[in-house]
């Protein structure tokens, strides 16, 4: 599987596994943990979490997953905006480090901004990262105002990625968030790429652009985000056909063509669209 590496040179799949709902029903944990193993098994080593997550289960759950693999794996997690103080930081990163059974985070995320200060948020991500607690750490949901303040900040170069939602029905940062970070050589990481509840998979055009490739429109929307050289990919799937499905799309190769016919249905911006977020 291709891989987009980060400023420090650490190289990740374009392809990677979200979590977003897990956690939520104790029932459903071994399934969801199953589902990330496979992923794991099939190339896509990025997990991604949250402490918001089934308040802290989605953590638990990657941690049956990585059980006896914690070197296979890249794991991402993100701290709510209360919690991004320097005193609360360290508190908040304790916590998530015991749910997830490690002894580090690979990239530790803002998942939004909120009314703590980032330069005081990036001192506190700073002291985990040269504490060993972290490796990296990035931003979520924060725009190319917010990302220039940020880089403005004595240690804001040290952002490894931002974390953004991004497919065919949500592509406002193409016209300047994502120049601006591909820039600086700044992966982002594009979560519900698939859409939410099923609309966008429905669309006539991705559709259309399945049937050439005989792949399905979750594939095409999969394989149109990670197109872009700078872009990571994020799907949650807790069943292992659509893990299997959701591998696969990384050797889809859209044409010009396929490009063509959805930039018709779902147009480029053609100026600056505030930042969605879900």
């Amino acid at each position: 599987m291709r891989t987009v590496a980060f400023t420090d040179g650490r190289a990740v799949p374009v392809l990677g596994q979200g979590t977003w709902h897990m956690g939520e029903t104790r029932g459903a944990r071994r399934v969801e943990a199953d589902a990330l193993r496979l992923g794991l098994d099939l190339g896509m080593t990025l997990i991604d979490t949250a402490e918001m997550y089934g308040d802290g289960g989605a953590e638990e759950v990657v941690a049956e997953a990585l059980a006896g693999r914690r070197d296979a794996a890249f794991v991402v997690s993100k701290v709510l905006p209360h919690n991004a103080g320097r005193r609360a930081l360290r508190t908040a990163l304790a916590r998530s480090l015991r749910r997830l059974r490690i002894d580090w985070i690979d990239l530790y995320l803002l998942h939004w901004r909120g009314s703590v200060p980032l330069a005081e948020t990036v001192a506190a991500l700073e002291a985990e990262r040269e504490a060993g607690h972290i490796r990296a750490w990035g931003v979520s949901n924060l725009d190319t105002e917010d990302m220039t303040e940020l880089a403005a900040l004595p240690a804001g170069a040290h952002c490894a990625t931002d974390q953004v939602l991004y497919n065919p029905q949500a592509r406002g940062i193409e016209f300047d968030l994502l120049p601006w970070c591909a820039a600086r050589a700044m992966p982002v990481m594009a979560y519900s790429p698939v859409g939410q509840a099923g609309r966008l998979l429905r669309a006539p055009a991705l559709l259309e652009v399945a049937r050439r490739h005989q792949a399905t429109p979750a594939q095409v929307a999969l394989a149109w985000a990670i197109r872009h050289p700078h872009v990571i990919a994020i799907p949650k799937a807790a069943d292992p056909a659509h893990v299997r499905a959701n591998a696969a799309a990384a050797a889809l190769a859209l044409t010009a063509e396929d490009c063509a016919a959805i930039d018709r249905a779902f147009p480029p911006p053609a100026g600056k669209v505030r930042l969605a977020m879900l």
